[in-house]
């Protein structure tokens, strides 16, 4: 993977025909794209809470997988997308260390879905993020992010069966680092919930 982001092509205001926000939160691991993700696709510059991880950290963070990272979320990151001039995405990227998991049922509160991001060098660590989901019974979709460096090349299908993810649950290819990629997620994601809308609507 080039480990350059991809920017947008500029820092718009909110449309004056914006009539419906919706709140979105990304999930998942530590290091697997959360804040990169949120990031690459704000229309605003993001609101980050990255602080550098010292010594402190060591014992209590596992960081075997991710040796290169040297900052982490503390709280949470915010960011803002226009999916059309009247569907705006107000996201909130997660932190990723267990030590941080207690921010979650906060975060999750007025949540309409959810964005899990996985690495596939790391899938255990995408267990929590679903499970508390599907505890909240907060839709969500699942978005791998591939890195150049993963030795694995599992299909979707495999993923799918490794994660015990119902049909119905949507899971994509993603790259964190590129706003287009990051925005298909997110319209799959926004498809997907009025897909459930719609047959909510439905069902006598």
């Amino acid at each position: 993977m080039d480990s350059a982001i991809s920017e947008p092509p500029s820092r718009t205001p909110l449309s004056d025909t914006a009539e419906t926000g919706l709140k979105i939160v990304v999930v998942g691991g530590f290091g697997v794209g959360k804040t990169t993700l949120v990031r690459s696709v704000s229309e605003i510059r993001p609101l980050n809470t990255e602080e550098v991880m010292t010594q402190a950290g060591v014992g209590v963070d596992e960081t075997s997988e991710v040796a290169g990272k040297t900052t982490t979320t503390v709280a949470f990151d915010f960011g803002r997308i226009s999916l059309n001039e009247r569907v705006v995405l107000y996201l909130f990227g997660a932190p990723g260390q267990e030590r941080f998991w207690f921010l979650w049922d906060r975060l999750f509160s007025g949540t309409l879905g959810a964005v899990v991001l996985v690495d596939t060098r790391r899938m255990d660590d995408s267990w929590y993020a679903i499970d508390r989901l599907e505890h909240h019974k907060t839709p969500f979709l699942v978005a791998v992010n591939r890195f150049d460096d993963d030795p694995f090349t599992h299909s979707l299908d495999e993923i799918r069966q490794a994660l015990a993810l119902p049909d119905h649950v949507p899971l994509i290819d993603c790259d964190a680092r590129v706003r287009s990629s990051g925005k298909d997620v997110l319209i799959t994601l926004v498809d997907h919930l009025y897909e459930l809308a719609m047959a909510q609507e439905m069902t006598p």
